[in-house]
């Protein structure tokens, strides 16, 4: 027995190593992919995911070349007169004179620089346009092409290029020398007359691809040298015509508020106007601020951002240390009375817009919170009423998109509020103010865009939150101040329990009704991954693990299967001899308690596997350490995210049928999965192997259905992540060599025909039916 079994691990460990060298081999001897040229990819980037060819084409491209399949849309180009137009001013409002557009960054793309993210703000309401995260473990899944950096490229009136308006310290187009007020005329000696075309001809290039730049810089031209890098997570980004984030107005002032629906006060415009951009303080490289002076109400606010920074970036990089609490920016509010009467004034603070929806169309399955069945961007908030402990509230955002909004959360006092993705979020986090956190008169949640058409998306609607608080009294001259830091980072429970102190945000992680048996997992999952390097690797060898320890209930398994394989003949007699249902119901239930056999036994191991499997479900789905982690290498782009479904052939131009390949409602999606078929066959190979064969038409009937009912499966698992297809994959080879390499298991009794088992079993019917057999067979000598 120990033998076999030594025999069993051992084959079993050769097997993974075999495999995974093939696997590498064959990877590492493939032929390059040939290179894309520019003119056959397509201007893709829809913000909402969908895979839809631009209808404009930029300049310097033929009409006649088709989109790569697998290429993201992309967002159509503003006209420069739309971005760039100030908000005409009201009939009796003194003109003021509009700042010109400005865009600034902080922080850096660069994981070797003491930051975690790059930050890109616009004067134009002081808003945050873009939050990119740094570190190599967060990239862009849909969008492969090279990163040059978000340049907020603009097109001159007077000339044909993209005026260069920011350029975020750490991107490649940094590195490269870019600066703001260049003008890129060609890439690669290819003429780029828009801010579109140049977005267009990168997209025919690659991480890791090498491309010149033509560049006029006052007036003379010169040629620079970027190596593209791989996009990085946008937690935030700009998202067709909605709002940006954390735009600030004035809710109150005195008597007036704002009427109606109206966004802002009459003649206050300090959501869509253009901020001065202060001064910046070289003893201060991480802070920015914005102000706007409004001269009828005598009012001034500022708006100051500062980004979180590391201590030391060698030591404390996001690969070694990455529950650093660095996924922040402080934003701080001041309103100052410039006149020569007390004021009551109150602020309107918006939260984040623009989060990720990437793998929405499997996401949407996988997703799970509080609210029962989530959106993609479900609000979260937490806060207290007078008198009580903070409670946490989620708002799905499919009832924003049905307009079924809640009532607002008045007089509470807010720990934090914000927008909750699949793997990221975005929490607005005001800071306590002496004991108790601070209180706001109202916070409610709010639709940020427009209600996709198709029903099937309305989870993909944008949404925010929106706080207001209470008025204050301002003296001539006084200033109120307050504070905030805005989370924007990855959902990971050691790092959110780091923020909003005392009660932290670990609410944001939520495992549905098993996370008694996620957080183990994910623990002994994240411990194997620290020996090996590999998620892949690790998922089996935690299916060792699990299975290792269900090794009694697979050995009583069998032992009843091997029982039941015995007690066949028997099963088969009683069934001749009684044709009422009943009486052999109740005939074989006294056999198989003669026998010491229960019919449900062998279910056991498949309840215990049960929570097993809910709990790494969730656990899949949650954990944004599976997300981009590949079962070899991140060079095999068919199964680069253990996190999401293989993904091994985009099918969906080749099928005809919508209802099977459509993102939002197909039932397969528009990529051929393998793992999932090779699941599903695993399992009917296992079924045919181990189920005794029927001793009815009821029976065989019931096995059929088994049969179907596996197909169906497969249906519903096609889309499921490819880490769990890889643990049951794992799991179903383990048992078939388990039953294979290892000893039957004899029943006790069962060595040979006339032993004592035999002697419990009935006798079989005689010639008359009396239930005794021919005695002339019981002296027949042993063999």
């Amino acid at each position: 027995m120990d033998r076999r079994f030594a025999t069993f691990l051992t084959l079993s460990a050769v097997v993974v190593i075999v495999n995974f060298t093939i696997m590498w081999w064959v990877q590492k001897n493939q032929p390059p992919a040939p290179r894309k040229k520019a003119a056959q990819v397509a201007a893709k980037r829809d913000t909402k995911g969908e895979k839809e060819p631009d209808k404009k084409v930029p300049d310097k491209v033929a009409p006649d070349k088709k989109a790569d399949a697998n290429s993201k849309p992309k967002p159509a180009e503003k006209p420069d007169a739309e971005k760039e137009a100030p908000a005409e001013p009201a009939p009796d409002e003194p003109v003021r004179k509009e700042p010109a557009p400005e865009w600034v960054s902080l922080g850096s793309a660069d994981p070797n620089e003491p930051y975690r993210m790059l930050v890109t703000m616009t004067n134009r309401g002081a808003a945050v346009e873009r939050i990119e995260l740094s570190s190599r473990r967060f990239h862009d899944l849909d969008d492969r092409s090279g990163y040059l950096g978000h340049l907020e490229g603009t097109k001159p009136r007077d000339k044909a290029g993209c005026l260069v308006r920011v350029v975020g310290p750490g991107t490649p187009a940094a590195k490269a020398g870019l600066k703001p007020g260049d003008l890129v005329t060609a890439l690669n000696g290819e003429a780029v007359p828009t801010p579109a075309t140049l977005d267009y001809l990168l997209g025919g290039h690659e991480p890791g691809d090498t491309v010149e730049l033509t560049v006029d810089r006052q007036g003379k031209q010169q040629t620079l040298t970027a190596t593209l890098a791989r996009k990085p997570l946008q937690v935030i980004r700009p998202e067709g015509s909605d709002p940006l984030s954390f735009l600030l107005t004035l809710d109150q002032i005195d008597r007036q508020t704002i009427p109606g629906d109206e966004e802002e006060l009459p003649g206050v415009r300090l959501r869509s106007s253009n901020w001065t951009v202060l001064p910046r303080d070289p003893d201060k490289p991480d802070e920015v601020a914005f102000e706007y002076v409004l001269d009828k109400q005598q009012l001034r606010v500022v708006k100051t951002y500062s980004v979180a920074r590391v201590a030391d970036a060698d030591q404390e990089s996001d690969n070694n240390a990455p529950h650093l609490p660095a996924y922040h920016l402080n934003l701080r509010i001041e309103l100052q009375n410039l006149g020569e009467e007390a004021k009551e004034v109150a602020y309107r603070l918006d939260g984040p817009t623009g989060l990720p929806i990437e793998g929405w169309w499997y996401a949407l399955n996988s997703k799970i919170g509080h609210s029962g069945s989530p959106g993609m961007r479900d609000i979260s908030l937490m806060g207290a009423e007078a008198g009580q402990r903070p409670k946490y509230y989620q708002i799905n955002a499919v009832r924003l998109a049905d307009d079924e909004l809640p009532p607002p959360y008045t007089d509470i006092d807010l720990v934090y509020a914000g927008v909750d993705a699949q793997y990221v979020a975005c929490m607005l986090i005001p800071q306590v103010e002496g004991e108790t956190h601070p209180r706001f008169a109202k916070v409610l949640p709010v639709r940020a865009g427009p209600v996709p058409q198709d029903k099937n998306k309305k989870k993909l609607v944008d949404t925010s939150c929106r706080l207001i608080s209470d008025a204050s009294k301002l003296e001539p001259g006084k200033l109120l101040v307050r504070d905030f830091q805005i989370f924007a980072g990855p959902k990971r429970p050691d790092l959110l329990a780091q923020y909003a102190k005392p009660a932290g945000m670990g609410d944001l992680v939520y495992y549905g009704w098993f996370g008694w048996v996620s957080e183990p997992m994910l623990r002994i999952l994240h411990f194997f991954y620290a020996i090996v390097g590999n998620y892949g690797l690790a998922i089996i060898m935690l299916t060792v693990l699990v299975r290792s320890c269900m090794f009694p209930l697979s050995r009583k398994q069998a032992l009843n299967a091997a029982k039941m394989q015995e007690l066949q003949p028997e099963l088969k007699k009683l069934t001749d001899k009684y044709k009422n249902p009943e009486e052999r119901m109740r005939a074989q239930r006294e056999l198989f308690r003669k026998n010491n056999y229960h019919p449900l036994s062998g279910c056991l191991p498949a309840l215990v596997q049960l929570p097993i499997f809910l709990g790494l479900y969730r656990s899949l789905a949650v954990d944004i350490e599976l997300r981009q982690a590949p079962l070899i290498s991140e060079s095999l782009r068919w199964c680069s995210n253990l996190g999401a479904p293989d993904m091994f052939w985009y099918w969906r131009p080749y099928l005809p049928f919508d209802f099977l390949t459509d993102e939002a409602a197909g039932w397969l999606g528009p990529y051929l999965n393998v793992l999932p078929l090779v699941t599903i066959a695993l399992f009917i190979v296992q079924q045919k192997m181990f189920l005794p064969p029927p001793t009815d038409e009821q029976a065989a009937m019931q096995q059929k259905m088994m049969q179907y009912m596996m197909i169906f499966m497969g249906v519903m698992f096609f889309k499921v992540a490819s880490g769990l297809c890889l643990y049951f994959i794992a799991s179903s080879l383990w048992g078939i060599a388990e039953r294979k390499l290892l000893p039957k298991p004899a029943p006790k009794g069962a060595a040979t025909a006339g032993g004592e088992a035999a002697a419990r079993l009935p006798s079989p019917p005689g010639p008359n039916g009396s239930g005794k057999g021919n005695r002339k067979s019981k002296q027949r000598p042993r063999k």
